[in-house]
């Protein structure tokens, strides 16, 4: 098999580490967060949430956005909102900034979901193309598990920001992620039904 496949499914995969991350790692910060800005249950509670509300939607767009842009940029993309949304979300001063980047990052979280098991998928070798989509599931479930040693570690430092460092480390494989999307190719299936509607048109 080309190592290039590996590496691209490989790159590619890393958006199912940062969907796991993202979704948990709000889990240590979530009480600072109702005690920082006073929040009433029904506001703490679509605070924490509200990323959920980003990731049905992302869901529901990111093929969308997967046609039209293609499978690269849109990796691209989801990347950079990943990107913003941690910084965003660690940097926030009020609940309505913050549930502004976590929106945005439950976007990106559903938009991965889909684009990129697409992306694999479309790349692999038919042989092998059940364990390189496979490894955007185990990402997921690797992500999760250090978003909860991370939380754990930063939880124990004193400092009364943990919880920003906390959504913040987050953008540190964001920022690896959207970088690396820059080296992967096109689907090349994506490129030809490109072309085949570009020859309709023309």
């Amino acid at each position: 098999m080309n190592n290039k496949l590996v590496l691209w499914s490989l790159t590619v995969a890393l958006g199912g580490f940062l969907f796991g991350l993202d979704v948990a790692v709000i889990s240590g910060a979530e009480q600072t967060i109702q005690q920082l800005w006073s929040l009433s249950d029904a506001m703490h509670g679509l605070a924490i949430s509200i990323a959920l509300y980003g990731t049905v939607i992302g869901a529901a767009t990111g093929g969308f956005f997967a046609d039209r842009m293609g499978r690269k940029r849109s990796l691209f993309w989801v990347g950079l909102f990943f990107l913003v949304s941690s910084v965003g979300s660690a940097l926030a001063n009020d609940v309505y900034s913050f549930m502004i980047f976590r929106l945005l990052g439950g976007f990106s979280i559903g938009a991965s979901s889909v684009i990129a098991p697409l992306y694999i998928s479309e790349i692999a070798p038919p042989n092998k193309r059940g364990w390189l989509v496979a490894l955007f599931q185990f990402n997921i479930v690797f992500g999760i598990m250090v978003a909860y040693v991370s939380n754990y570690l930063f939880q124990g430092s004193g400092n009364p920001n943990d919880w920003r460092w906390m959504l913040g480390i987050v953008g540190i494989p964001s920022l690896i992620f959207t970088l690396l999307t820059l080296a992967i190719s096109e689907s090349p299936r994506w490129l030809a039904l490109h072309r085949s509607e570009e020859r309709r048109v023309g």
